[in-house]
């Protein structure tokens, strides 16, 4: 090892409190030469697991090839964590180089000839080998895996998938940098009193936070894309003027002329996809991708997103007619805009429910909404946080806590990073920087929940009560990753099917409408008074007011996402063209419009994991809904037969099974849609 490699923090040993990164030692600059390192070591694993003259087992091909990699493993992890939480000049540099290094290091992998022919072998004489369920379930995900990655493509198609697979990778790392980009460049300030009409006071107390993160003078305001600025901006402001600035704004990331233009990009994806789906022998991306999703065909998906998109339609035609009355009695334009339909909608809310959602922001401070969040937790599946101080992270805002079990145990950590900043991509998400698996005696989960919440300057951080849900929804997935109990790397935590993955996420967001948790944790910021019962009911009756619009939102990037995938091959794609033609297609309404456009839809073109697969969120709705069922006809909430239930079959059991197996475990049935549809106030 050169001098250099040796002074590498990042290939020496973690000598850190619970194996973290040594995050206060790590920089920019080490990644790549430690790269130079790690990906030749993985691969020099995988030659000599191809190489062995004994026949292929599950033990010396499988397993070995599950624990393959530990130190790239390790590198790359921390390094995907810090380009989405803490990017800087010099890291966003580096991603550059990096990704189409680190994608012919995975089409090395998985094209490897000899690495293949072993597993393939035992592929095919499976219901032979007299291997266990789990065994079975890991050699079938970890054929397909490769299959999918063109280990069954003839030789002389792989030089040229691996050249696809390679500028994709770059393609999407130059996605994510422009939308990032238009979003750090974006800041309108509020020049005087006049310009802040409307705001309460924790919204004017996160735009004054947001200018003075920018250096700007004591006492300005600015509004940045930040969701949890921007939408409440456009839901309190009384400037309509300003409101269409955000919004547009909002909408015209990544479509700008220029360097940061995300057109021409996205269609070099769109291409470069139809040309792996052709190699593949699929006829459109949407094909391809399926095949490996519960929804299993384009079909299903249509199915689905049928079944909400024309009524969701029509409700918000009646809906459209309240707002149209408020907006004339306020002495506003109509018909209304896009940057209306908000502002209108609180004000009808405050008129028909008499709920103000800056009344309710005081009880939803973050602290408490944390601490919630941690006692379902414990109440479900008896484990408790325990706060760490002192530990180097990769953010000051970061907060670190150990995980334990019923009996004291330490099973996992957990890391909280909260607050919108420059350096962050917008969004909300969860990583790890270790799984848990069985590896070497059993291996800790180091998991991550990022969360984009507005910060205040001299008061505690307040959420809207869909900042609760997404807070509730990350440490869904969070709990995925740190309740895990499998032996595979590959079947654990979150490495379950695409309309799977929001299971666990989506109905943990159910315990965050809980009375009885509200009663125990909303309280207010500054009397510590409990949340009343009467502001309770006026949440509980306005829950499904505005559906339609919010279903609308949804469900038409939903249906241009699988239009745009279900092109055939070969199809040229103009980004502007095939939005504004399957907005009228699908009737998407100007005064709604949609929550991402494609300019900078990263679900979409950030990676291919979501790509086809926007829809996945409302199959696991369908999930979720029909499973939290389950306590609802129990009368309890924590009732704990199913919450045992719950943790063995869906939070703790990572990818050991079939998905609709291990529902239908928990459930003892197939799941119902019915429930999806009342939740979303489109049927009785």
């Amino acid at each position: 090892m050169s001098d250099t490699h040796a002074t590498n923090p990042l290939l020496q040993d973690w000598n850190t409190p619970y194996g973290l990164p040594p995050f206060d030692q790590v920089k920019a600059e080490h990644f790549v030469p430690a790269f130079e390192v790690a990906l030749p070591a993985h691969l020099a694993e995988i030659d000599a697991i191809a190489a062995q003259s004994a026949t292929p087992t599950f033990a010396n091909t499988l397993a070995a090839f599950d624990e393959s990699g530990r130190l790239n493993n390790r590198i790359s992890l921390l390094f995907e964590n810090l380009t989405a939480s803490e990017t800087s000049p010099a890291l966003q540099v580096a991603e550059v180089e990096l990704a189409p290094k680190l994608a012919a290091h995975k089409n090395a992998m998985y094209l490897h000839a000899g690495l293949f022919a072993r597993i393939d072998a035992l592929h095919a004489k499976r219901v032979d080998l007299d291997l266990d369920p789990v065994q079975l379930r890991l050699l079938e995900r970890v054929h397909l895996d490769f299959v999918r990655a063109g280990a069954n493509l003839p030789p002389q198609s792989r030089a040229r998938y691996s050249a696809v697979m390679e500028r994709l990778a770059a393609l999407s790392t130059q996605f994510t940098q422009n939308v990032l980009a238009d979003e750090s460049g974006f800041a309108l300030t509020l020049e005087d009193e006049a310009a802040l009409a409307g705001l309460p006071a924790f919204l004017r107390a996160s735009a004054q936070a947001a200018a003075q993160q920018r250096g700007l003078p004591e006492g300005s305001h600015v509004v940045t894309l930040s969701p949890s600025l921007a939408e409440p901006f456009l839901t309190f402001s009384d400037r309509r003027d300003l409101r269409e600035a955000v919004w547009r704004g909002r909408v015209a990331r990544g479509a700008h002329a220029g360097s940061h233009d995300n057109r021409p990009v996205a269609a070099e994806i769109m291409a470069l996809r139809q040309e792996q789906a052709q190699l593949h022998g699929y006829a459109t991306y949407a094909d391809y991708q399926l095949i490996d999703r519960m929804a299993g065909k384009p079909e299903a998906v249509s199915a689905l997103l049928g079944k909400v998109w024309e009524p969701a339609k029509a409700k918000a035609e009646e809906d459209r007619v309240a707002l149209t009355e408020m907006a004339r009695s306020l002495g506003q334009p109509t018909p209304i805009a896009a940057w209306d339909w908000r502002y209108l909608a609180e004000k009808v809310r405050q008129a028909r429910y008499d709920l103000d959602d800056a009344e309710l922001k005081p009880y939803f401070g973050l602290e408490n909404m944390i601490g919630a969040m941690f006692d379902c937790a414990q109440r479900l599946f008896g484990i408790s946080f325990v706060e760490q101080h002192g530990v180097a992270l990769h953010h000051p805002e970061a907060r670190l806590w150990e995980v334990r079990s019923r009996e004291n145990a330490l099973i996992g950590l957990f890391i909280g990073d909260n607050f919108a900043r420059a350096s962050k991509r917008s969004g909300a998400w969860m990583h790890v920087f270790r799984s848990q698996s069985g590896h070497n005696g059993g291996t800790l989960p180091i998991v991550i929940n990022n969360n984009n919440f507005a910060k205040a300057v001299a008061e505690p951080a307040l959420l809207s009560f869909d900042d609760v849900r997404t807070l509730f929804h990350e440490f869904g997935h969070g709990l995925h990753g740190l309740l895990s109990q499998v032996k595979y790397e590959r079947l654990a935590g979150t490495q379950v099917l695409q309309d799977y993955v929001e299971l666990p996420s989506q109905i943990f967001e159910n315990w965050a409408e809980e009375e009885v948790v509200l009663k125990r944790h909303a309280r207010h910021f500054q009397t510590g008074e409990a949340i009343p019962s009467s502001l309770l009911e006026k949440l509980k009756r306005a829950r499904r007011f505005d559906q339609a619009w919010a279903t609308i939102m949804y469900a038409g990037p939903a249906l241009i996402d699988m239009a745009l995938h279900s092109l055939p091959n070969g199809s040229t794609v103009d980004l502007d063209a095939f939005e504004a033609q399957q907005c009228e297609l699908l009737g998407i309404p100007q005064d709604i419009g949609q929550r991402h456009y494609l300019s900078h839809f990263q679900h979409l073109f950030a990676g291919s994991d979501y790509a086809a697969g926007y829809y996945v969120y409302m199959w696991a709705e369908v999930l979720d809904a029909d499973a939290y069922d389950a306590f609802i006809e129990a009368g309890d909430p924590f009732q704990p037969a199913i919450a045992e239930r719950l943790q063995r079959h869906i939070y703790s059991s990572g990818n050991k099974q079939d998905p609709a197996l291990a529902f239908r475990a928990f459930r003892g049935r197939d799941p119902k849609v019915e429930p999806m549809l009342a939740k979303r106030g489109l049927i009785a």
